[in-house]
């Protein structure tokens, strides 16, 4: 069996705070480890989409409207869903499992993993990633 749930695959959440977001896998545990024995991933998410941009907004109002939030999270694979889309971004030397231990370097990894998803925003990839998920 192919295992589906790979890093750099785009996933919505199902449970949780941060359910109906969309995020991507940054690290996956098959089998699990020492704390959590069952098979999970390490994920950065938006908590906050950018809003719609027009033409005739100012320099200032784009700038404010392509602003995102993140979060990230080690999330059981039960309650993650695949979809087809994959973001070849690259979080792993931002987001790591002992940036989520302590406050601090958790705070660094939010501000790194926000400012790379905004250019990703800005250069117009990915865009179905950016859009709220309507349901």
């Amino acid at each position: 069996m192919v295992n589906v749930l790979r890093p750099g695959k785009a996933v919505i959440l199902l449970q949780g705070r941060y359910a109906g977001k969309k995020a991507v896998i940054v690290k996956a545990f098959d089998d699990g480890n020492r704390e959590k024995p069952y098979g999970h991933c390490l994920v950065a998410g938006l908590k906050k989409y950018p809003s719609k941009v027009i033409r005739k907004d100012s320099a200032k109002k784009t700038a404010k409207k392509s602003r995102v939030k993140c979060f990230v999270k080690v999330v059981n694979y039960q309650h993650v869903m695949p979809t087809r889309y994959t973001l070849d971004l690259d979080l792993k030397d931002v987001v790591t499992g002992d940036a989520i231990s302590s406050k601090d370097k958790k705070v660094t990894a939010l501000k790194e993993a926000k400012t790379r998803f905004e250019e990703r925003f800005k250069t117009g990839k990915n865009r179905w990633f950016f859009t709220k998920l309507r349901f």
